[in-house]
């Protein structure tokens, strides 16, 4: 008997759900590589013009930079700086409160990610257990032992298992990939939120 892979993938409803699986993770996959790409900046050269924007204009040369930008960055700085009448631990607190916003958005759909990378292969593994059932149960109508009778079965198992960790693996690595990303994103955040509210205090 000729073993069809394509109809061995359609006649298995796990397959059909690790499609459906590999599809959301390459969605988030690619809508978080954009969402993340358009959010950097380099904070240290963004800090510079920021400098030299308060010593040109004062505050309001500084927010017009910050509004000028779409950054995560950018955001949480115009937060400390766009009420002139706030004291500096107010100005503090306004950026930390904006900043946990800011990391809510840059988070956005990680955690499914991250599910997705640690379901797939126990659906996969699913498909492997339904595979054996399958083969066994041919074996056992049949009363024959010829390969052909248990081929269809292992084959789901052994390609099932193979879907399996097709979709965990970029899921998993581009979740650590974007996680690592954010974590730097958030400490660049935190270390320039710091200076900008030096450089505030040494013209006020």
């Amino acid at each position: 008997m000729e073993l069809n892979v394509l109809d061995t993938l359609q006649s298995s409803f796990t397959m059909l759900i690790l499609l459906g699986c590999s599809v959301l993770a390459l969605t988030f996959i690619f809508e978080r590589w954009l969402y993340l790409k358009r959010s950097s900046i380099n904070a240290e050269s963004f800090f510079g013009q920021f400098r030299e924007a308060l010593a040109r204009g004062g505050r309001e040369a500084a927010l017009t930079l910050c509004n000028s930008s779409i950054t995560p960055l950018a955001t949480v700085i115009r937060a400390g700086i766009e009420d002139p009448n706030v004291s500096a631990h107010a100005s503090e607190e306004l950026m930390d409160a904006t900043a946990i916003n800011e990391r809510t958005k840059l988070e956005k759909n990680l955690n499914t990610l991250g599910t997705l990378g640690n379901i797939a292969p126990l659906i996969g593994l699913f498909g492997t257990v339904i595979g054996i059932i399958r083969a066994f149960h041919a074996l056992a109508v049949s009363g024959s032992a010829g390969p052909s009778v248990i081929s269809a079965g292992i084959a789901e198992a052994l390609i099932t298992t193979a879907g399996g960790l097709v979709v965990a693996v970029p899921a998993v690595v581009f979740y650590n990939y974007f996680l690592r990303r954010v974590n730097t994103m958030m400490t660049d955040i935190e270390s320039i939120s710091k200076k900008v509210l030096v450089a505030i205090g040494q013209v006020s």
